[in-house]
């Protein structure tokens, strides 16, 4: 007599980061029906927190690593300021670790289908990615962004709300697209260059500049 298979075990979904971020990103994973089940943020661990937003509160890092990697989906909850790594250490730490992050896109974004989506990107509602477009891991597109065809983007970048990029731009990694700026078509972003918000860019912008004003 043969026994019946064991169903799969539902992994768990821990949402890192508990900011303003972190709540958008809990609003995200609920609105696409995941069942996000606990907290790691150390603000609330050190206030003695024990739930937040319905969530367990986790009392340490270390908690997730009892937990078997192949049964976890964490969810970085944490935002990213111009120029700061510390989202993209979380992400990197995580992954050396064996843990995965989901690609996240609510249900009034747009993704052109074909678009190629890497681990962890989190697309924001009234967000629109056209045809033709790569996004690279832990990036953002935030909410009511405008990514438009034959973009692409590379790792830890954030494109922030309201911004839009026009058609065959490429940002290099972990640059910042401020909110509202808009970035003509061809133009390049370099690695870890910040484009200030409400600013229109006509020209590249090479790795590591920062642009504030609108400049031909």
């Amino acid at each position: 007599m043969t026994g019946k298979a064991c169903p799969p075990i539902a992994p768990r979904c821990i949402l890192i980061g508990a900011g303003g971020h972190g709540c958008v990103i809990l609003a995200l994973a609920r609105a696409a029906g995941m069942d996000v089940n606990a907290v790691s943020d150390p603000v609330l661990t050190t206030a003695g927190q024990k739930t937040w937003e319905g969530l367990e509160v986790l009392a340490q890092d270390a908690a997730i690593e009892q937990m078997p990697a192949e049964h976890v989906q964490l969810l970085l909850g944490m935002g990213q300021l111009p120029k700061g790594t510390r989202r993209e250490d979380l992400f990197l730490t995580w992954r050396r670790r064996g843990y995965r992050f989901p690609v996240l896109v609510h249900p009034h974004a747009w993704v052109a289908p074909g678009s190629r989506l890497a681990e962890g990107v989190q697309i924001m509602a009234g967000a629109v990615v056209q045809p033709g477009c790569s996004i690279g891991e832990n990036s953002i597109v935030n909410t009511a962004a405008g990514v438009d065809h034959d973009c692409t983007i590379g790792s830890h970048v954030h494109i922030a709300p309201g911004a839009t990029l026009c058609g065959g731009v490429q940002v290099d990694e972990g640059a910042f697209i401020g909110a509202g700026a808009v970035v003509i078509q061809g133009i390049r972003i370099g690695a870890r260059a910040v484009v200030g918000a409400g600013t229109t860019v006509l020209r590249d912008l090479g790795s590591g500049h920062q642009l504030t004003r609108t400049t031909n």
